[in-house]
């Protein structure tokens, strides 16, 4: 069992790390965003990845998001923890909480989601997007830190780069929308797919655009926020790692048992090197 760790804008480096290698991997969906580094925080291994690259390089649509899924799950990842810098669609999740969301609703157009194709199908159960049992520790682990929270929530996926309209802002927020990021959606399902137990913390920065009462979005104006946010992410991090029990048995490591549907001896050679580190237990020979 093995955690991995996606950080988003802001949390480049994984602080406290012990044991520090770094892995370059070559995928079939491409160069992942930068090298993976590995080592173990409270004697629990961890892999880490920046999304954006290290120096902040990629726009949420150039994030390579199946070839990142795909080297954390041929690196032996179990666990995949999402850090993500979000704007707030609720007066209650203030720039500065937490948010540990339950639910996704995609608004992007411009980015492979699925590993499946090219003579493989599959049709994951999604109606869950992360792992009940992953938030639950987490937000345990938020309340021993006495970080601000909230637990549970829909988090709005959008292309990006630009933040929203006005209108969009409170379109999202009519549909329920607790907050609003570019990025996180896509790994989740991905996660799915490569049957890995996911969860989000969501670092709200701002009010996105729909709070009159505030200054427009700015990059300044959240980095400010985002500093601070960091901070808490990593203290959250280490706590995890202490005390999280991967032992837990849970469906989502088992998401592709009734959901592949191609039979194993009809899937192309290629495709079947492609996703040996998805599909190694459902492939015969």
């Amino acid at each position: 069992m093995k955690i991995g760790i996606i950080g988003g804008s802001g949390l480049y480096r994984m602080d406290g790390l012990e044991r520090v290698g770094e892995t370059r991997l070559e995928t079939p969906f491409g160069d992942p965003s930068d090298a993976f580094i590995t080592g173990t925080l409270h004697d629990r291994e961890v892999v880490f990845l920046p999304r954006h690259g290290v120096g902040h390089r990629l726009i949420p649509s150039e994030i390579p998001f199946r070839a990142n899924v795909w080297g954390m799950k041929q690196l032996g990842v179990t666990h995949l923890i999402s850090v993500s810098a979000v704007g707030s669609l609720k007066a209650e999740i203030e720039p500065g909480h937490i948010v540990f969301p339950d639910q996704f609703i995609d608004r992007t157009s411009l980015r492979a989601s699925t590993f499946f194709g090219n003579g493989a199908v599959a049709h994951v159960q999604f109606g869950d997007p992360v792992c009940p049992q992953l938030v639950s520790q987490l937000a345990a682990a938020a309340v021993r830190e006495g970080i601000d929270h909230h637990r549970g929530g829909t988090y709005v996926c959008m292309e990006g780069p630009a933040f929203s309209t006005r209108a969009e802002s409170m379109m999202y927020r009519a549909w329920g929308g607790a907050v609003i990021g570019m990025t996180n959606l896509t790994e989740a399902k991905l996660a799915r797919e490569a049957e890995m137990c996911f969860a989000t913390i969501a670092l709200a920065t701002d009010y996105d655009c729909w709070h009159e009462s505030e200054d427009q979005v700015t990059v300044e104006a959240i980095l400010k926020v985002m500093e601070a946010n960091i901070a808490k992410s990593r203290r959250l991090l280490g706590e995890i790692a202490a005390t999280m029990d991967l032992e837990r048995p849970c469906a989502c490591r088992e998401a592709l048992r009734d959901g592949l549907l191609t039979p194993a001896e009809n899937i192309p050679e290629r495709t079947r090197n492609d996703l040996k580190p998805l599909l190694a237990r459902y492939l015969n020979g």
